[in-house]
């Protein structure tokens, strides 16, 4: 059964790595980052797998809004 993760800091190091050995395992990702355009190669790679969303984890606020954003994205594709 496909799995979906919500990975915080996908662009690099840890995240990063989490993010590309989730994909590759065939499961989906709700991937954030600051920068959106550090994800571009594996939303590439990746197009029905990876959901790019910017989110910058100090605005608690954004935190609710990229989970639900990625519910929908997810769940009523």
């Amino acid at each position: 059964m496909t799995q979906v993760w919500l990975i915080t800091g996908s662009s690099r190091g840890l995240g990063r790595s989490i993010t590309e050995a989730v994909l590759a395992s065939g499961d989906k990702v709700a991937a954030t980052a600051r920068n959106l355009e550090t994800l571009n190669d594996l939303v590439e790679k990746y197009p029905d797998q990876v959901y790019p969303v910017k989110l910058d984890v100090t605005r608690y606020d954004d935190v609710f809004r990229v989970v639900a954003d990625a519910e929908a994205h997810f769940w009523e594709n």
